[in-house]
């Protein structure tokens, strides 16, 4: 065993003399290989990151939500509605929400404009206060205590005082929010009392969630019924979908590397022939050469894979990925700024892995092979 191990540490010595005389040749193909690494897998550490963000957020979400519906389009809710599901089994707490959508001219932004629930008395406000979102008080500049005025398109207008700015934490789903009174909101929208956009169900036992949202749809024939697994499986979904289409974007580089790769493996330079004939005249064997240039091939792969990941690492977790927040996280204006947790998915990385080191290892093969097992003066000449 201890004549293996100085055996490969004499081929890695030999093999890291023989790329430092071609240093120009292998940084370039480094560089280029690590580029390739750091851009995949951005990509798939901010999607798997946002979609484990997206679960996190949403744990204080309704279980169920129905909305209602008139002729296959969204329309709103009533009291009465409410009334149908007061006292269900499973459901201690059915209430009324109040939210809709508000372009604004000033910034050019959408806003999401919301009532408090309830049973987040936290967020409790007076006629006149409003908590808002980090996105909206960067976009607007203003701070806690100052005013922000909204203009309705059918002419009502806010005027608010700041109570709150909501943390960054929550930016995936908050940045646009502006969070209002009961009154406020109806009187912004012209609302009556009895009117509601949606209708919240928070059931007991997370079991029994699909089980209450029979229940909801039998009470309420002309109501859509949303499930929380349901908006959950839609953020992931969306943010899959995004990331494979960013994946299939940059499978045209991957597929100009995976060239690269096999013409530099398949297309061995003079001087590589001449040393491999040399190596041979002196007594090196066909299987020597061959793990000698393997390690070549795993020096390269291996330290580009791993420097490109941190690269990929740092991108993501400590710049919030800005070069593709505008492609994955989803906004138009008001992007969220979110420290977002590390979430390292080992399939993909594995997956990543095969799909760009294990490629470059077999095109080496083949052609040192045929190079090593050839006459050494016929190799020379």
């Amino acid at each position: 065993m201890q004549h293996w191990f100085n055996r490969q540490r004499y081929l890695i010595d030999y093999t890291v003399a023989a790329m430092a005389r071609q240093r120009g040749k292998n940084l370039g193909l480094w560089l280029i290989y690590t580029t390739l690494i750091f851009v995949l897998a951005s990509v798939m550490l901010l999607g798997s990151a946002l979609r484990r963000e997206a679960a996190q957020v949403f744990q204080g979400s309704p279980d169920v939500v129905a909305q209602g519906l008139r002729m296959g389009r969204h329309d709103m809710s009533h009291a009465a509605d409410i009334e149908k599901l007061q006292g269900l089994r499973g459901a201690p707490q059915v209430e009324g929400r109040l939210w809709g959508y508000l372009y604004d001219t000033s910034s050019a932004a959408n806003y999401t404009l919301q009532v408090p629930s309830n049973h987040e008395p936290e967020y409790a406000l007076q006629d006149g206060e409003a908590i808002i979102g980090e996105g909206v008080a960067r976009l607007r500049k203003v701070s806690v205590g100052r005013s922000i005025y909204l203009v309705s398109p059918a002419g009502p207008f806010l005027n608010l005082k700041v109570k709150t700015i909501l943390p960054e934490a929550t930016g995936l789903v908050s940045s646009d929010l502006v969070l209002v009174s009961d009154a406020d909101f109806r009187r912004f929208f012209q609302l009556e009392t009895d009117e509601f956009t949606d209708i919240a169900v928070f059931v007991r036992n997370p079991k029994e969630i699909t089980k209450v949202a029979e229940k909801v749809t039998i009470a309420l024939r002309q109501h859509r019924v949303i499930t929380k697994g349901d908006v959950l499986r839609t953020y992931e979904a969306v943010f899959s979908w995004r990331e494979g289409l960013l994946l299939a974007l940059l499978s045209g580089a991957v597929l100009a590397f995976g060239i690269l790769a096999f013409d530099k493996a398949s297309g061995l330079s003079a001087q590589e022939k001449r040393d491999i004939g040399i190596l041979k005249a002196i007594g090196w064997d066909t299987g020597d050469i061959v793990r000698m240039k393997l390690w070549e091939a795993m020096l390269i792969s291996l330290s580009a894979f791993l420097a490109g990941f941190a690269l990929a690492y740092a991108h993501v977790f400590f710049f919030s990925a800005p070069l593709l927040e505008a492609v994955l996280k989803g906004w138009s204006t008001l992007y969220p700024r979110v420290a977002l947790t590390p979430n390292i998915d080992g399939v993909q990385i594995a997956t990543l892995a095969l799909l760009t080191v294990l490629p470059y290892l077999a095109a080496i093969v083949v052609p040192v092979w045929r190079s090593a097992s050839a006459d050494p003066d016929a190799v020379m000449r």
